[in-house]
């Protein structure tokens, strides 16, 4: 009888880790796919002639150009390590307490900032590229700006910048606050993609940039391909389907304008 439980507790084990695995990589694959796919976009709108010209503090626009496609990828790809092994396997939690969410926090604002500075100096060097009156890129530079801000005005006023992030993944007393429909979040349930991140279409306006514009456009694509494929799975495993799909009313994240 001994040898029977130890075999079922094995095989219970088993499928747990099985399970655990499959949730850690949950929609990772076609995450994969749609990333490969925009990256041969990206590579293809590349070879235009003029889209890769000038240089910017020694570096050329090319240098720039792909760090800043590159810094977007290493962004997303830290956000599904540190939020699929802290949702599954407390993995910051258990290891360093509550240092788990601020290493997670230190290294998601690190590469922010490189997103924005490699896309700004992409813009610099390869200003004036595009053939557009400035006067009207600068107008739809400020149209553009205005939701943008008032975007994280509303995070930081109504919704706070640790939920935004994620903390619920690190903290289950979160799980339960009320949802906001406040500031940018009476008007949509995903603010922060849907507003927030037309900040990284400013520089390209600016300078008048072919390329900073074909980064942006990449950069804006690829943050919905993270909600699709790691956000809105975690926010199904945390909240339920109904409550993530907004089906009952916004709680969380997702619901709420997440800016990951």
């Amino acid at each position: 009888m001994r040898v029977g439980r130890e075999r079922a507790v094995s095989s219970r084990s088993r499928k747990s880790g099985s399970l655990s695995r499959d949730s850690i990589y949950e929609k990772q694959g076609l995450h994969l796919l749609l990333l490969l796919a925009l990256l041969a976009l990206v590579g293809w709108i590349s070879r235009s002639e003029g889209l890769l010209g000038g240089s910017c503090l020694g570096v050329s626009t090319a240098t720039w150009f792909w760090l800043s496609i590159l810094f977007p990828v290493l962004h997303q790809v830290w956000v599904w390590t540190c939020w699929r092994m802290e949702l599954h396997h407390q993995w910051l939690s258990r290891s360093l307490g509550t240092s788990g969410f601020k290493l997670y926090s230190v290294g998601f604002a690190l590469l922010s900032f490189a997103r924005l500075y490699t896309l700004t100096a992409t813009a610099v060097a390869n200003q004036h590229s595009l053939d557009v009156d400035q006067g009207l890129l600068n107008v739809l530079a400020l149209l553009l700006a205005i939701p943008t801000f008032y975007t994280f005005y509303s995070v930081g006023r109504y919704f706070s910048y640790k939920r935004a992030l994620g903390i619920d993944h690190f903290d289950p007393s979160y799980r339960t606050k009320p949802f906001v429909r406040q500031g940018i979040f009476r008007f949509t349930r995903n603010g922060m993609y849907t507003f927030g991140l037309m900040i990284v279409w400013l520089p390209g306006l600016i300078w008048a940039s072919k390329a900073a514009l074909v980064s942006a456009a990449f950069s804006h694509l690829y943050i919905w391909v993270h909600y699709f494929c790691t956000e809105l799975p975690d926010m199904r495993r945390i909240y339920g389907a109904a409550r993530a799909d907004g089906e009952t009313g916004p709680v969380g994240a997702a619901e709420q304008g997440d800016p990951r």
